[in-house]
């Protein structure tokens, strides 16, 4: 006998969990660039079959972080800088219309979230932490994404921060940490503020700061 109001998983869920475990193995560098990615083997260590994993696969080269060669090869991408710079410039102006719309949807709870976020942000960065720096630093953006109501903008920005979030994993000694704790403060002032404009600045300046990793 079945039981009332559960229904079978289904496989678009079992595609989105084999994607999003394997983007992120690829982000984090647990899956570095070149790693052959056979689905039979993803499959098994995900513990699912190889449809989702090849679904999965095909969504990830569309994206970049995968390449594939017919009947050759399947395997993590490199980094590419112009890939990256690309998504960095588009990332930067969706964040700017993110805040600008946002600040007035922005209260005294969204600023206590962002204002814990940045607390846990310089938390990791200064014990080395990149994962919990890397998912604080998200915490702290998506509350105004959220906030903005675009489905469009926040689907844009979860498509291309991946690029974005794979260099800082790989780069994370050099990334300009401590001054990112400080723009935090300053953007989370200015939304707190109602300042749109100065909000807006930098936000724009805590994505530009990044383009100096793009020449390492």
């Amino acid at each position: 006998m079945s039981t009332p109001g559960l229904g079978r998983v289904s496989r678009s869920l079992l595609r989105d969990e084999a994607y999003g475990r394997i983007r992120h193995a690829i982000v984090d560098g647990r899956l570095p660039p070149g790693t052959a990615l056979r689905d039979a083997d993803l499959a098994e260590q995900l513990g699912l079959s190889r449809a989702p994993v090849r679904q999965a696969l095909t969504r990830l080269t569309e994206e970049g972080l995968v390449e594939s060669k017919p009947q050759s090869y399947t395997r993590v991408a490199g980094i590419a800088a112009n890939d990256v710079r690309d998504a960095l410039e588009l990332t930067r102006v969706l964040h700017e219309l993110a805040v600008r719309s946002a600040i007035p949807r922005l209260g005294t709870r969204e600023v206590a979230a962002m204002r814990a976020a940045n607390d846990r942000f310089a938390e990791a960065v200064a014990a080395g932490d990149v994962a919990a720096a890397v998912a604080a630093d998200d915490e702290l953006h998506d509350v105004a994404v959220r906030a903005c109501g675009n489905r469009a903008v926040a689907a844009t920005i979860d498509r291309y921060t991946p690029l974005l979030r794979r260099l800082e994993y790989a780069r994370f000694a050099s990334l300009p940490a401590q001054r990112s704790v400080r723009r935090h403060t300053e953007l989370i002032d200015a939304i707190e503020a109602g300042d749109v404009d100065r909000a807006t600045a930098v936000v724009s300046t805590i994505w530009t700061d990044l383009e100096p990793l793009l020449e390492d």
